[in-house]
């Protein structure tokens, strides 16, 4: 099954290419490799404001991830023109906003690095890094990056 059927199966559109809201690229190629900058969760196209362990639960935080995800992809569509050149997801990095006590950053993040593995299947599956954090720009919950290579 093809990227755009996988994202049609379940009932996925891509976003267009984010604005950034600072001094910054949307994304950056080097050689076969594409620099993804920071995607903060949004819902209903706004900043998807909360914090981990506070007001927020991880599961509604694996939700906020999984809206970055295709935001992600949003921005890899944008920077590659078609998703069936990214050869593989090769790194994900995750800052979760979230309280002193919060210890699940790592499941929060499964949000974002499942939607990716099953819409990429094995090219998908990426190394990974997850962050507590005190803040994050717009009060957002999480804010996630990634590196992929192309084809």
């Amino acid at each position: 099954m093809s990227i755009q059927s996988k994202l049609q199966a379940l009932q996925i559109t891509l976003p267009p290419l984010a604005i950034p809201a600072a001094a910054y690229v949307p994304f950056v190629q080097t050689g076969n490799l594409i620099f993804v900058s920071g995607h903060i969760a949004k819902k209903d196209g706004k900043p998807w404001v909360g914090q981990l362990g506070t007001n927020m639960n991880t599961a509604e935080g694996q939700l906020a991830a999984r809206a970055i995800a295709i935001d992600l992809m949003g921005t890899l569509q944008a920077a590659t023109l078609d998703l069936a050149r990214i050869k593989r997801i090769v790194k994900v990095m995750s800052l979760v906003n979230s309280s002193p006590t919060f210890t699940e950053h790592h499941l929060v993040t499964n949000g974002c690095s499942k939607l990716l593995s099953d819409i990429f299947g094995d090219a998908g599956k990426h190394a990974r890094s997850a962050f507590g954090v005190v803040q994050l720009p717009f009060g957002s919950c999480v804010e996630i990056e990634l590196i992929a290579e192309l084809n």
